[in-house]
């Protein structure tokens, strides 16, 4: 490369698309099957469909709609920790979608809840996700919010590694997702630190393991239904 040349665009080259172009997605997997558990004998699904799993890349600029307004304003109110605090901004179907560090995540939300050209009022909980086959970033917490002030929506996305589920809590900032942190840390294994109370809501307090993760084992667990025994996956009988 010459070195007198400097390149505007700080992106790695791979994430880059052609001039012209939207980005591509970014492929984190494959998926085999519908759904089902693989060598547990469960023939719910159809283990023939073999799909990609994808994330969509960073968007472009302009958003389009309200959403340039809110990424200026961010950016307006962050300064010089835009950058730190920003991943990316994703704009996906019509829905705006702000990838925060964890580290920042505090500092981001209470910038959109205080700041009057933003307002983002309420936040409608925290959603879990598991992307296994997604090393350093397996697990995700979602926070859709709501501006009733301006009628407007986003999502805030955090990231952590299986290896080091901590994300802080944001209960000081919306004290309604008290419920919903400790439901995602029940079924999802993330640690909300700071939350006054993080114990399980739904599952026993001595339960092993978070069901809804995708490397949660299903069957082992007898179920009963009016009377007749229905066996675990595990031990069904198996069709070839």
């Amino acid at each position: 490369m010459n070195p007198e040349h400097v390149d505007p665009d700080p992106r790695p080259p791979g994430s880059r698309a052609p001039e012209g172009r939207p980005p591509d997605p970014e492929v984190i997997g494959v998926r085999h099957g519908l759904f089902g558990a693989p060598g547990t004998g469960d023939t719910s699904g159809y283990g023939g469909l073999v799909a990609p799993i994808t994330l969509p890349p960073s968007s472009s600029r302009p958003y389009g709609g309200y959403f340039d307004e809110v990424a200026d304003v961010l950016e307006r109110e962050l300064g010089e920790d835009f950058d730190a605090a920003v991943e990316k901004i994703v704009i996906f179907r019509d829905e705006m979608t702000i990838h925060v560090r964890r580290e920042h995540l505090p500092t981001v939300a209470l910038t959109l809840r205080n700041c009057p050209d933003l307002r983002f009022e309420l936040c409608l909980g925290v959603n879990g996700v598991h992307y296994p086959a997604d090393p350093g970033r397996e697990l995700h917490a979602v926070y859709p919010l709501a501006s009733l002030t301006h009628n407007r929506r986003v999502r805030l996305e955090v990231s952590a590694p299986d290896t080091d589920p901590h994300i802080p809590s944001i209960c000081d900032i919306y004290p309604t997702n008290d419920w919903h942190e400790r439901e995602t840390y029940d079924f999802f294994g993330i640690v909300f630190d700071g939350h006054r109370s993080l114990t399980r809501i739904e599952m026993p307090d001595d339960w092993d393991g978070h069901p809804q993760r995708k490397d949660y084992p299903l069957g082992g667990v007898p179920v009963e239904y009016k009377g007749t025994r229905v066996d675990p996956p595990d031990r069904r009988r198996s069709y070839s």
